[in-house]
């Protein structure tokens, strides 16, 4: 397999196009569904029955082939950016309502007891103790969203919108591999980058784990000295 190096500069401006559109049909995929996810998450965590059925309706949803809920969608949405969005959102909610009940049911019951006992209502309790609280789960689950969406835009090539993977299927219908490890390339970039800024944001939202993971180190260096 022969590589062209001089593909690359030649076609700078081709893969910059792409990477924004890739980001332009991955980003908006992961933040509706954390919309969507973030109540329906409260909502199975909240009411018991319902938890089955919120969480095996995600599954479901994630066992559809991309490709064939794309076709689906195409009668609905057409041959837009749109119909590959919807998809993608689809697919981010089997980890989004799953890590987001797993980070709430994971809060301490006396945190939301001294909460309640100040007087402080339901809707807030859980908007400034539970989800802050859960927010290390809950992003885990959006990094594994986040990166699993920028994985699979590539396959919405099929209707026009996807990103980079157009590289890949230009490079295989001219069996010409350079746009393929380009494209490939180019994806793991993404990827990396946008969970490294997402880890970021992470630290930045939860100082009082910076600061117990501080305490945590020092006390195993001072025991083990």
């Amino acid at each position: 397999m022969t590589i062209e190096w001089g593909w690359f500069p030649d076609h700078a401006d081709e893969m910059t196009r792409l990477t924004a559109d890739h980001l332009a049909t991955a980003v908006p995929a992961v933040l509706l569904g954390l919309l969507i996810a973030l109540p329906l998450a409260v909502l199975a965590h909240r009411v018991r029955p319902l938890r089955g059925f919120v969480l095996g309706a995600s599954n479901i949803l994630y066992t559809i082939p991309s490709l064939a809920f794309f076709v689906l969608l195409l009668p609905v949405t057409g041959l837009t950016r749109t119909t590959a969005i919807v998809g993608l959102t689809a697919y981010t909610l089997v980890v989004l309502v799953r890590n987001t009940v797993e980070g709430l049911d994971a809060v301490p019951a006396k945190a939301r007891e001294a909460s309640q006992a100040m007087g402080t209502r339901p809707l807030r309790t859980l908007l400034t103790v539970e989800l802050p609280l859960a927010l290390p789960v809950i992003m885990a689950g959006v990094r594994v969203a986040t990166v699993m969406s920028i994985s699979l835009v590539s396959v919405a090539s099929y209707i026009g919108y996807g990103g980079l993977g157009q590289l890949f299927t230009d490079g295989f219908q001219r069996n010409y591999p350079t746009p393929v490890i380009a494209g490939v390339a180019l994806t793991l970039l993404l990827a990396l980058v946008a969970d490294a800024l997402l880890v970021t944001v992470q630290w930045l939202c939860t100082p009082w784990r910076r600061g117990t993971t501080s305490r945590q180190r020092s006390f195993k260096w001072r025991k083990a000295a």
